[in-house]
C-alpha cells in the first residue's frame, strides 16, 4: 500500500512503476475510481442527512402532508439502497485496486524486463578447480548417506528429501552458525508462528499475487473426510510471522530500528515451476531459514545504510564459510510491487557451473508498514510509517549445494568448513559410509 496523496502529486512516477514492474494496474484509472467514490461518499452522506431531516419532523405532520413525507421518505430510502450499494462496490474495487498499487523504484534499480536486467556489481572468492570429477550435491549425498530424496517423495511427492544423520547435524551446523553470528551483533531471535492469517500476508505484500505459492491450512476434518481451506496459511520466510510483529502498533522513536531474526521452517508450493530445477535441493516445499527483519525511520538515507547492513551480514556468513558469491542489483521488471531497491546473492554451484540465488535483499519503504499500520511517533510528536526491510542470513537445503560441491575431495568425503565444526562436536569431515 502507497502513500495516496503522493500518488494523488505526481501520478506519472507511479505510472512508470507499474510499467517498469511489468504490473498490470491502470494508476490513471484508480484516480477516476478514487474520484467516484469520494463524489458518492458525499452523495450518500447528503442523501441520509435528507433522509434524517425529514423523518424527525413526521412525528409533528398530520393529513396529505404526512402522507407525502413518507412516501418521499420511501423513494429516498430506495435511491439511497441504490446508492449505497454502488458506493459498497466501488469502495471493494478500491480497496483491490490499492493493493496492486507499486512502491517507486530507488534511482539505483536498473531498468529491466526480467531476469535478464539484473546488473552484477561485486564478486567474492574463486571458483573451486578439482583435480578429478567432481560429484553434484545428489550423488554425494546418496554415497555420504546424508540426502535421500526418493523416500522423500515417497512420503510428500515432488520436491520433498530427508536430510539424514550428518547431513542434518549439517544443515543444524548452519543455522546455528548463522544465528550465533546474529546474536553476537545484537539481534533478536524469533522463533516465531508457521502459520499466519490473511492479514498478515497481504500486510507483508505476499497476498495479492502469491497465493499460488502458498500452502493453505485446512480446518479440522471429520473422520475420512477432505476439507477445503481455513483463513490460515503456512509461512513462505519468517519476514511475514516477525514482520507483523508490530501490527496496529505505534513504537517509540527510540526503539528504532530495530534488529530482529527469524529462524523458522518455510514452506512454498512452487506452482507454476513444473520442470524447472527438478533435481536436487535447489527448489524444493519446506526449507529452513534465517530471516534478518528490521523496522526504522521513515528516512530512506538511514534506511540504505541498513540495506548494506544486512546484506555485509550475510556476506560475511559466506565469507567464513568460504563460499564464492556475487552481489546482484535487480531490475524493475524482476522485483515485486513493493520493492524499493534489492539485491539478491549468487553462491558458486559446481553442478550448476553458474551462481545460483541463496539470498535475497529488500527494502520496501513504508509499503509493507502501511499495510500492517506500524507507525512510530517521532521527535514532535507527528506518528509516522515505519520503513521495513529485511534479508537472508541463510537458508537451507540450497546452502548445501555450493557447500558440499565445493568441499568434496576425491575419496568421496566432504570436508566440514573450519567455522561449522564447533557445532559438530569438533568433526573435520563426512566420510563415505
Amino acid at each position: 500500500m502507497i502513500d495516496l496523496d503522493d500518488l494523488r502529486a505526481r501520478p506519472e512516477a507511479y505510472e512508470a512503476a507499474a510499467k517498469n514492474k511489468r504490473l498490470k494496474v491502470s494508476v490513471s484509472r484508480f484516480l477516476k475510481l478514487y474520484t467516484l467514490r469520494k463524489k458518492l461518499i458525499e452523495h450518500v452522506e447528503e442523501m441520509r442527512g435528507n433522509n434524517n431531516s425529514v423523518s424527525k419532523r413526521v412525528p409533528d405532520m398530520k393529513g396529505k402532508e404526512k402522507e407525502d413525507a413518507l412516501s418521499e421518505m420511501k423513494e429516498l430510502g430506495k435511491t439511497l439502497k441504490e446508492r449505497e450499494e454502488e458506493l459498497a462496490r466501488t469502495e471493494d474495487q478500491w480497496k483491490a485496486m490499492q493493493l496492486e498499487l507499486p512502491s517507486i523504484p530507488h534511482e539505483r534499480v536498473p531498468i529491466g524486463k526480467d531476469e535478464t536486467g539484473n546488473k552484477e556489481v561485486k564478486r567474492w572468492g574463486d571458483i573451486p578447480k578439482f583435480a578429478f570429477e567432481p560429484k553434484d550435491h545428489v550423488a554425494l549425498g546418496e554415497a555420504l548417506d546424508i540426502i535421500d530424496i526418493p523416500r522423500g517423495v515417497k512420503i510428500a511427492g515432488a520436491r520433498s528429501y530427508f536430510l539424514k544423520g550428518d547431513g542434518a547435524r549439517l544443515e543444524m551446523a548452519i543455522m546455528q552458525f548463522a544465528l550465533e553470528s546474529l546474536r553476537k551483533k545484537g539481534w533478536t531471535l524469533f522463533s516465531p508462528p508457521l502459520m499466519a492469517g490473511w492479514e498478515c500476508l497481504m500486510g507483508t505484500g505476499f497476498f495479492p499475487g502469491a497465493e499460488e505459492q502458498t500452502y493453505a491450512v485446512g480446518a479440522q476434518p471429520k473422520r475420512g473426510e477432505r476439507i477445503e481451506a481455513d483463513d490460515l496459511y503456512l509461512i513462505g520466510t519468517s519476514e511475514v510471522s516477525v514482520c507483523s510483529y508490530h501490527k496496529d502498533e505505534v513504537l517509540p522513536e527510540s526503539a528504532l530500528p530495530t534488529r530482529y531474526c527469524g529462524f523458522s521452517s518455510c514452506f512454498r508450493r512452487e506452482s507454476g515451476t513444473y520442470g524447472k530445477d527438478t533435481k536436487g535441493l535447489y527448489r524444493v516445499h519446506q526449507f529452513q531459514k534465517v530471516e534478518q527483519v528490521v523496522l526504522c525511520r521513515a528516512a530512506e538515507d538511514e534506511a540504505m545504510k541498513i540495506f548494506e547492513e544486512i546484506r555485509t551480514n550475510a556476506e560475511e556468513v559466506l565469507q567464513m564459510l568460504e563460499l564464492p558469491y556475487r552481489v546482484l542489483d535487480i531490475c524493475t521488471g524482476d522485483m515485486g510491487k513493493g520493492k524499493v531497491f534489492m539485491q539478491d546473492i549468487e553462491t558458486y554451484m559446481p553442478s550448476r557451473k553458474a551462481y545460483g540465488e541463496t539470498h535475497s535483499c529488500s527494502y520496501l519503504g513504508d509499503f509493507q508498514a502501511r499495510r500492517l499500520n506500524i507507525r512510530y511517533e517521532d521527535s514532535s510528536g507527528k506518528k509516522r510509517f515505519v520503513h521495513t526491510l529485511n534479508n537472508t542470513c541463510i537458508a537451507s537445503p540450497r546452502i548445501l549445494i555450493p557447500l558440499l560441491e565445493i568441499y568434496q575431495n576425491e575419496d568421496g568425503s566432504v570436508t566440514i568448513p573450519k567455522v561449522l565444526r564447533p557445532y559438530m562436536s569438533g568433526q573435520e569431515a563426512i566420510e563415505p559410509r
